[in-house]
């Protein structure tokens, strides 16, 4: 593998920590981060307040923005500097790559939606070049994307709004399953400590199972596990009618769509 290029962090939350844990781990070493809350970090990376502080001499390879989306007008216009030189990518939710240039001016920019198990490094991200991306700094962009998942590309911006209503938000409607499994429990008189145990480790297990299981389809998994005139079937009649999950969940990821689209403006 090739040498580690200078990488600009701008703004280590949740998401923007996983990416520089996942690079660090991956022998990144050239790194500073803008982000006027964080302490000292190890060797290797800087940490500085603000973009005026960014040591003179400092060219990054590349320039990621894992600000807050509703910070990107204000913080933004600071890194136009690098953005003629390096490449930008941004993990900011429902900012354009229009709205992008616009703060940057010419820059070759990448739009790119994670997701949270990038936390524990098996996320999935999900990118869009913009014009004038070249293959090279493509490749940078997945080898940083990839420190913390799975990578995907797609050429049409406009996927990436399915893609937040899907991935983006999906970990949530998993940790609603696993709150509506263990009150379901408790209703029916398990113990507490019981009912949540068995919800969060049926549905750990079964996404592992999944992930190990790539040659097979879901409903393939799904059958194996329903007995016919079993338990399993009576409860997915429940789950699988017209009204229900077949019904709501495409409903929730067309709301979740919209909205992406709305935020976009």
């Amino acid at each position: 593998m090739s040498a580690a290029p200078p990488i600009l962090l701008v703004g280590c939350g949740r998401m923007g920590g996983a990416l520089l844990a996942g690079w660090r781990a991956e022998g990144f070493d050239r790194i500073v981060v803008v982000d006027p809350s964080l302490p000292a970090l190890p060797e290797g990376v800087r940490v500085v307040a603000e973009a005026a502080a960014i040591p003179d001499g400092f060219a990054p390879a590349a320039v990621v923005l894992a600000v807050k989306p509703q910070l990107a007008e204000a913080v933004l216009p600071a890194y136009a500097r690098f953005a003629a030189h390096a490449l930008v990518v941004s993990i900011m939710a429902g900012r354009t790559l229009g709205f992008l240039q616009r703060l940057l001016g010419p820059a070759a920019l990448v739009r790119a939606m994670p997701n949270t198990p990038a936390a524990i490094g098996q996320g999935i991200t999900v990118a869009c070049p913009g014009p004038g991306v070249a293959a090279a700094q493509q490749a940078l962009c997945h080898r940083l994307l990839a420190a913390t998942g799975e990578v995907a590309w797609v050429d049409e911006e406009a996927l990436l709004d399915p893609v937040t209503a899907i991935s983006g938000g999906g970990p949530a409607y998993v940790f609603l399953l696993v709150e509506l499994l263990e009150q379901a429990g408790l209703a029916q008189g398990l113990p507490p400590p019981l009912a949540r145990a068995l919800a969060r480790r049926t549905i750990s297990g079964a996404g592992a199972l999944l992930a190990a299981s790539e040659s097979e389809e879901a409903a393939d998994l799904r059958r194996a596990v329903t007995s016919p005139k079993g338990t399993t079937e009576r409860a997915l009649a429940v789950l699988m009618a017209p009204q229900a999950w077949p019904t709501n969940l495409p409903e929730a990821i067309a709301a979740a769509t919209a909205r992406s689209r709305e935020l976009a403006g």
